[in-house]
């Protein structure tokens, strides 16, 4: 016996020789171990019989010595093991028949496949939409206390976080100077008003006096003339004798209208004026004397906490300078810048619920009281202040540029269909399911959070929305549930962005 070559599975090998000839191999398609077995046809050939339309191959013992089985190719051989024992290189469109019918057949599958999504079910609830910024603790009036006049501080009597009465003593100047001036503006003021006591009291006697005086003179020498024009008419005297006389006359009545003058101006004239001007003006710079002294001593406008002392004693301070910062008792009140886009949401008497980042354990309520009517154009943001209640009173421990997280309701729904933001798709649509298909339906939006949508129309209570984008309208789909959107929604938080400014 001939010595045979080891034969592989005819289902994975190819078949070569016509059918004529009497004999064929068959070459594995496993590489290794594949040999040739000589092929034949079954029965004798007669004239006008067919030729048989299958192909016995009858193999050898195989490489471990069993008798390998025999595969047969013909029309009882199943359709995948007729195309695998055939040569794929003789049969090209085939294989490409076949790959064109296996993506159809994945594309039907998949379309009548229904696919698990996750969907929620529409229901109405309560519904608040909140803003939530970061902002600060401040006063109603902070004010810097300063120097107005040039010189070296004495004494600083308060530290920081103490507390100062109205008018109570902050900082002292040195004053040695300053007194002394102001007691020398006080000694020409003295002199002053006594020199117009002095002219009430003396020059209008002496004056009344001195009228008196020419006033007598007068009718004295106006007697002398009248009896020296009677004894000239007797001839007694001579003319040069009565002109003597009536000029003496004439000097007493110019003394006397001197001596008027004299009185009039004593009692109420220019010396009197003169006199009560420069009372005043002494009075005047003693005052400003005094004043200058007094720029001394700073003390607090009002009852107010020191919140920043900045100068010691024996620092040299000029005008202007800050020598502390108050702030003024009265009402506590938060402020926030917040982003411009939200101004919409905003206005006064809105709540909002305030939270101290060192005191989480404590929140107190707030409300918007004023928004500022100007937008910071370099931050893009407008300052929004928050007044605190009375009662309840804010916790004590509030102090001033205190960071807080406040959170403002600008809207709320007692009863609303809110779905999941990634719900709700562009248009805006939402992917309903009906009848184990999804449909697109167009909605109407009203709030929004975080979270969740408020959807107004388009949808109704009850019905499932598809949650993934990544679904198409008409797909056959199988609903799973996911629970529904929050009852209460959560704010809107632009407090990273906004957090720390304003702090000038």
């Amino acid at each position: 016996m001939k010595r045979q070559e080891p034969a592989a599975y005819a289902s994975a090998g190819r078949v070569r020789g016509g059918c004529g000839a009497g004999a064929g191999r068959v070459r594995g398609a496993f590489g290794a171990g594949a040999g040739r077995v000589p092929a034949r046809y079954v029965g004798p050939m007669r004239r006008g019989q067919q030729r048989p339309a299958f192909l016995a191959v009858r193999a050898n013992r195989g490489a471990w010595g069993a008798p390998e089985p025999a595969a047969t190719i013909g029309p009882t051989m199943p359709l995948p093991s007729r195309l695998a024992a055939l040569d794929p290189r003789s049969r090209p469109w085939v294989w490409a028949a076949l790959a064109v019918l296996a993506v159809a057949a994945v594309l039907a599958w998949s379309r009548t496949r229904a696919v698990p999504v996750q969907v929620v079910t529409a229901a109405a609830a309560p519904l608040t939409q909140s803003l939530a910024v970061s902002g600060r603790v401040a006063s109603e009036s902070r004010v810097f206390v300063g120097a107005t006049i040039t010189g070296r501080v004495a004494e600083v009597t308060r530290r920081e976080g103490q507390m100062l009465a109205a008018g109570e003593l902050l900082v002292r100047l040195e004053d040695a100077e300053l007194a002394a001036t102001a007691r020398q503006a006080a000694a020409a003021l003295a002199a002053a008003e006594a020199r117009l006591a002095g002219q009430r009291r003396l020059a209008a006697p002496v004056a009344t006096q001195q009228v008196e005086q020419a006033r007598a003179n007068a009718a004295a020498a106006e007697r002398e003339a009248q009896r020296s024009e009677q004894l000239l008419a007797q001839g007694f005297i001579g003319q040069a004798r009565l002109d003597e006389a009536r000029r003496a006359a004439e000097v007493a009545q110019a003394a006397l209208r001197s001596a008027l003058l004299q009185q009039e101006a004593n009692v109420s004239g220019t010396e009197l004026l003169q006199a009560e001007a420069r009372v005043a003006e002494a009075r005047a710079a003693l005052e400003l004397a005094r004043a200058r002294l007094a720029q001394t001593r700073i003390g607090a406008p009002a009852e107010a906490t020191v919140l920043s002392r900045l100068v010691e004693p024996g620092q040299i301070v000029q005008p202007g300078t800050r020598l502390a910062e108050l702030s003024v008792r009265g009402p506590v009140q938060l402020v926030a810048l917040v982003d411009e886009k939200y101004l919409g949401r905003l206005n006064p008497g809105l709540a909002a619920r305030v939270v101290a980042d060192a005191f989480a354990q404590q929140p107190f309520e707030a409300r918007v009281a004023s928004i500022a009517p100007l937008i910071d154009a370099q931050r893009g943001s407008v300052e929004v202040k928050f007044s605190l209640p009375v009662l309840p009173a804010p916790p004590v421990v509030l102090k001033n540029d205190m960071t807080v997280s406040i959170e403002v309701v600008t809207g709320r729904r007692e009863r609303a269909i809110a779905l999941p933001g990634e719900a709700v798709r562009a248009g805006p649509a939402v992917l309903v399911v009906a009848d184990g298909r999804t449909v697109l339906r167009p909605v109407r939006t009203g709030l929004r959070t975080l979270s969740a949508v408020e959807v107004t129309e388009g949808l109704v209570a009850g019905e499932q929305v598809v949650l993934d984008a990544a679904v198409l309208p008409g797909a056959r789909v199988r609903a799973v549930l996911r629970a529904a959107a929050g009852a209460q929604g959560e704010g809107i938080d632009v407090g990273a962005a906004m957090r720390g400014l304003g702090r000038d």
